[in-house]
């Protein structure tokens, strides 16, 4: 201990007074990885879409509104940009506006449908080699071309990549009703033996608002009142300008994945269907007969999987295991039965009746399509290299499937 002690004083006082100056300048020279928000495009979604030359990218660039409590939030700007690839789109991007685009803060890609139904990984490869992309990030399909769906105007959000985040939300995917799917688990999947996927479809529709005052319409808005109330003082020269129709956004439906093209779409039956079998429903619900009555099931657990076997011949089996409470009637009932959550045993075998039914209907449209949703190909490719040579062309089509359905309904 004496010797550390008598280096230390034995060090002049200048040295630490130099260190201490070293250690100042690194510290106030240094941004720390913070984003100058005046020369940065923060892009919160990117939309992508094919041409005749190559793609076409919408981004979504995020902008405050405001510090006030009237314009408080995030505005956006959509910047489009054209190119050969994905990186001369946000090349173009950057000359047009003299911002650097950032996808740090990117949470969603959106495919148009039609370059889905070709080489999807052409359009994706871009935000998979960049090392700014978050993994995590959302990547769906959306009904006709990203640029469209991105311009359009949410009617519960200021902007609609905040719209469509919140159809990912956890909640949605305990429900069944949405099938997330991110950047890494997509590539994992296309790059795989079963080279097989699936991304969410996003679809909308007009919201009628009715008499909705203002609420947060950012500076647009008190611009349009000024401009309105300047029209009606000057008779027909200035009355106001037709609004854009205000979207609901849904991703109720489902797109499967051979090969990079999307081959095939889910209904919303299917999706449940798929989500069950994933074991994901924790807090979703399906309608089944009660004595020719309808009435609405909860599903508060959930177990789900799909197992291979090759012996001879391929052997599927899709099994689903749901624990369920009724959640409805759509008829009146006596109030006794109000306080009722155990289902009837017609009810339960109607219920597992159904579940085996689209779980059917599910595997058909799979081997229709060509997808390996489940991955069995990947399965039997790490179990035995032999039998996956002699089978990978061939598993969905030839092989026995068998459906398992179990309902218990608790008290």
């Amino acid at each position: 201990m004496k010797q550390p002690r008598k280096f230390l004083k034995s060090l002049p006082m200048k040295l630490y007074i130099l260190l201490a100056a070293i250690l100042t300048i690194v510290f106030f020279s240094n941004d720390f990885g913070l984003v100058d928000i005046q020369k940065t495009a923060v892009i919160l979604a990117a939309g992508v879409d094919r041409t005749e030359n190559g793609f076409h990218l919408t981004a979504q660039i995020g902008k405050p509104k405001g510090s006030d409590r009237s314009s408080c939030g995030t505005a956006s700007v959509d910047v489009e940009g054209d190119g050969e690839t994905i990186s001369d789109c946000i090349t173009e991007i950057y000359s047009k506006t003299g911002w650097v685009p950032k996808l740090i803060f990117c949470d969603l890609v959106l495919v148009g449908e039609d370059t889905a139904k070709e080489e999807v990984m052409g359009a994706l490869g871009y935000f998979l080699r960049t090392e700014y992309m978050p993994d995590s990030c959302s990547v769906a399909v959306c009904k006709g071309t990203a640029r469209d769906m991105l311009k359009s105007v949410s009617a519960i959000e200021d902007t609609t990549s905040a719209a469509l985040g919140k159809l990912f939300s956890d909640a949605a995917k305990k429900s069944g009703k949405v099938m997330k799917q991110s950047l890494k688990k997509f590539a994992v999947d296309y790059y795989g033996a079963s080279e097989s996927s699936y991304l969410p479809y996003i679809t909308s529709e007009p919201q009628d608002c009715g008499g909705e005052s203002g609420g947060s319409e950012g500076p647009s808005s008190s611009n349009g009142g000024a401009a309105g109330s300047t029209g009606s003082a000057g008779g027909a020269g200035g009355g106001e300008e037709s609004k854009p129709d205000k979207k609901i956004f849904k991703a109720e439906q489902t797109a499967l994945f051979s090969k990079g093209k999307m081959t095939a779409l889910l209904d919303s039956d299917q999706t449940f269907t798929f989500s069950l079998l994933k074991g994901n429903v924790e807090a979703g619900s399906f309608a089944v007969e009660d004595h020719g009555e309808p009435v609405t099931v909860s599903v508060l657990k959930n177990k789900g999987g799909a197992d291979l076997k090759v012996e001879n011949k391929p052997q599927v089996t899709l099994s689903v295991s749901v624990k369920v409470l009724l959640f409805d009637r759509g008829v009146p009932s006596p109030v006794e039965d109000l306080a009722k959550k155990e289902l009837s045993k017609d009810a339960v075998e109607k219920s597992k009746q159904l579940l085996q039914e689209q779980i059917t209907k599910l595997w058909n449209t799979c081997v229709e399509a060509d997808c390996d949703l489940f991955h069995l190909t990947r399965s039997l490719y790490r179990s035995s290299p032999k039998k996956y040579a002699e089978w990978k062309e061939l598993l969905l089509s030839t092989a026995d499937l068998t459906v398992k359905a179990t309902v218990e309904s608790m008290q």
